[in-house]
């Protein structure tokens, strides 16, 4: 069976994607800096004043890029005006104005890549903003001209342009190619080439803004002549309608953002709690059907947190539908407002901890996904937010508790590369810590709740490393723990889904060490738990995902001690959710671990029931369905493979096709990796192999370290 999915910690999701993290954490004074020779002035005057006095096409205004929500206007530009050439090094003005940039803009021709100054501009906003955007504005000679034998002098990108620097602002031996729009005649033009710069700045495609640029011109145009006649008429009218309207769309908005905020505070607390997805999901599309009808690049800060609230929102109950994708889609969406919130306000620890719920849910969705490298990026960018936090304001617990997260974050991904012991090292280290904060406030559920996830990561990491007493005595300590929230009255239906969670969890180590009196016993706890909980909200994944592996493990159990028509009937319930499951996400990693789960629990139910051939077809879809996952873990995966070879293979012998069985417990053994660290059921499946393929004194030893760490599970 594929490892039982631990459940992270609840959060109240926000927004934002890792690629903004480090560049919107900077309070931007400058949208760009101009950088240029003065021999070039005039042209760099022509550009500024472009940049300065341009206005974004009010389609593309508000909406949400890589880069942020593009705004209406680019400004302020900054262009130094004075020489340099009299000074000894930049200036502070210049080195501040460059390192509050958003974006720098270098005007390239051979006199700026002959000029000190142009460089010292790019090498400073490059150690300063390893984050940053460079832009390069193409006016005269030839871009790497120097690499060509007689073509030195037409060289226009300087030095620092051509150079790559690494992420902490150090100068490489790389060679950097920059973003590069050319303004020469025979390039793309003035026109062209300054929209391509715009394009790089806000994000949006070249196409798109090139085309509303000229509908904009020759709507201009056409509208001009008749518009300033009519214009004198009515402009005594309509500036006392004008601030007459302002003032009532200015209590309509208060009056509105006031209730906004009641459905995203008092509301929705009410509303998770109990599950109630459908009721959550109203509250959001009423909340982005608000906002829809206004310009995002114009929202006040509340606003702009509340909209990615909403998003967060709809995303959260994407996610517990099983809808990754959507999941995704609006996380990031949510992630680039709040991006744009920290933007505004880098010191406001409450900004950071709205967007790091943002990153760290963009992380897990890759997680579920089996993307590794993009969930550990995105973790490791969360705890960076965290550490920001607690440096802003270390006394308070919510920040702490980010920072306890963040450790935790890291703990899976170390399980995630078998490297157990660190990961195991990582756990304590963040359970002690959450000890200590959950004695400070011990009538916090969240932080009880947290506490319990941390024993139950701990559990999973323990059985890995073959300490299976340690695990039962970990899983043993969150049961108590969830059960006594549960007596005080605590209604978070959350709750419960651990203890399925956790009464399954400890069911299987039970059975692997041959105690299936307390197994089944914590697993029909676990099933009797899904039960009250799936009708409170059926289209609920996650719960109907847990209720499904408990009723599967539940029949795994009952066959042990030869309950056949008992065990047949969990599995039948447990394949039906499964099959249900499939049906709504057919891509989801944990589903398809759950079928190929369900067809060989049948598959065992057949051959106990003296079903050959059932057995065996069986066992051979199991095969197929095994072949197919894509885990987070390729070397469980192998071992998924292998253990539906040698259920092929016992299916074939009680068919009476021994050599057919031989040659698919052969196949099993070749899908083994070696040099891993096995776990104790990965170790037992190599055990089983080698003894069907009369390999006995092999077999032999690793049931003999099998049974010092007390593993005698059922096969």
């Amino acid at each position: 069976m594929p490892e039982v999915a631990q459940l992270q910690r609840p959060r109240r999701v926000r927004e934002s994607t890792p690629d903004t993290v480090h560049m919107t954490a900077r309070n931007h004074l400058y949208f760009a800096f101009l950088s240029y020779s003065h021999v070039d002035s005039a042209m760099a005057k022509w550009l500024h004043d472009q940049l300065e006095n341009f206005r974004v096409p009010a389609p593309i205004a508000g909406q949400l890029t890589e880069h942020g929500i593009v705004p209406g206007r680019l400004t302020p530009i900054f262009r130094d005006r004075g020489e340099l050439a009299a000074a000894g090094d930049l200036g502070t003005e210049i080195r501040e104005a460059l390192a509050a940039s958003r974006f720098l803009i270098v005007l390239c021709s051979p006199a700026a890549a002959k000029s000190r100054w142009t460089n010292a501009e790019i090498d400073a906003f490059k150690r300063a903003r390893p984050d940053g955007c460079v832009l390069a504005a193409i006016i005269a000679g030839e871009p790497f001209a120097s690499d060509i034998p007689g073509r030195e002098n037409d060289e226009c990108l300087p030095p620092a342009l051509r150079t790559h620097y690494d992420r902490r602002g150090r100068p490489t031996k790389q060679v950097a190619e920059p973003l590069a729009a050319d303004l020469r005649d025979a390039g793309d033009g003035r026109r062209v080439g300054f929209l391509k710069l715009v394009a790089g700045m806000t994000g949006v495609g070249l196409d798109d803004l090139v085309q509303r640029d000229a509908i904009r011109r020759h709507r201009r145009l056409a509208f001009v002549a008749a518009a300033s006649i009519a214009g004198m008429a009515l402009t005594s009218a309509l500036a006392v309608t004008a601030i007459t309207a302002r003032d009532a769309a200015r209590d309509q908005r208060r009056e509105a953002e006031g209730l906004v905020s009641y459905m995203l505070g008092d509301l929705r607390g009410k509303l998770e709690p109990i599950g109630r997805l459908d009721a959550l999901d109203g509250v959001g599309s009423k909340i982005l059907n608000y906002y829809s009808k206004q310009d995002a690049s114009e929202l006040s800060d509340p606003g702009l947190v509340q909209r990615s609230q909403a998003l967060n929102l709809m995303a959260g109950v994407a996610y517990q539908r099983g809808n990754l994708g959507q999941a995704e889609g609006l996380y990031r969406q949510a992630a680039a407002g709040t991006a744009e919130a920290v933007s505004r306000s880098p010191d406001d620890p409450q900004r950071l901890f709205d967007h790091a719920q943002n990153i760290f849910w963009i992380g897990e969705i890759a997680r579920k996904r089996g993307q590794m490298s993009a969930a550990e990026a995105a973790y490791r960018d969360y705890k960076q937010l965290a550490k920001q936090m607690v440096a802003l304001d270390g006394n308070n617990l919510k920040w702490r508790m980010e920072a306890l997260y963040a450790d935790e974050n890291i703990g899976i991904i170390l399980r995630s590369q078998r490297r157990f012991d660190e990961a195991a090292r990582q756990f304590q280290l963040a359970l002690r810590a959450m000890e200590g904060v959950a004695a400070v406030d011990a009538g916090n559920t969240t932080y009880q709740k947290e506490l319990s996830n941390l024993l139950g990561w701990s559990a999973d990491t323990e059985r890995d490393r073959g300490n299976l007493g340690a695990a039962i005595g970990f899983r043993e300590r969150q049961i108590t723990y969830l059960t006594t929230l549960v007596a005080k009255g605590a209604r978070d239906v959350d709750i419960h889904r651990r203890l399925i969670v956790a009464q399954q969890a400890i069911g299987i180590l039970f059975r692997e060490r041959n105690q299936l009196g307390p197994s089944i016993d914590h697993l029909t706890a676990a099933v009797d738990e899904a039960e009250r909980l799936i009708p409170i909200e059926p289209n609920n994944i996650l719960w109907r995902s847990s209720a499904a592996g408990a009723r599967l493990e539940l029949a795994r159990s009952l066959l042990a001690v030869g309950q056949a028509d008992a065990a047949a009937q969990q599995a039948g319930a447990g394949c039906a959710l499964t099959s249900s499951l499939q049906r709504r996400d057919p891509s989801s990693v944990r589903t398809r671990s759950l079928q190929t789960y369900c067809l060989a629990t049948r598959s065992r139910i057949a051959l106990t029931a003296g079903s050959g051939i059932e057995a065996l077809a069986l066992a051979e879809q199991s095969l197929a369905s095994a072949q197919g996952e894509q885990t987070e873990d390729g070397i469980a995966d192998r071992y998924s493979v292998a253990s539906a070879w040698r259920l092929v293979g016992d299916a074939r012998q009680a068919t009476g096709d021994a050599k057919g069985a031989r040659a698919a417990w052969a196949a099993g053994l070749g899908q083994l990796p070696g040099a891993v660290r096995e776990r104790p059921l990965e170790k037992n499946e190599r055990a089983e192999l080698l003894r069907r393929l009369g390999q006995a004194d092999a077999a032999r030893s690793l049931g003999n370290d099998l049974k010092t760490i007390g593993y005698l599970g059922v096969s």
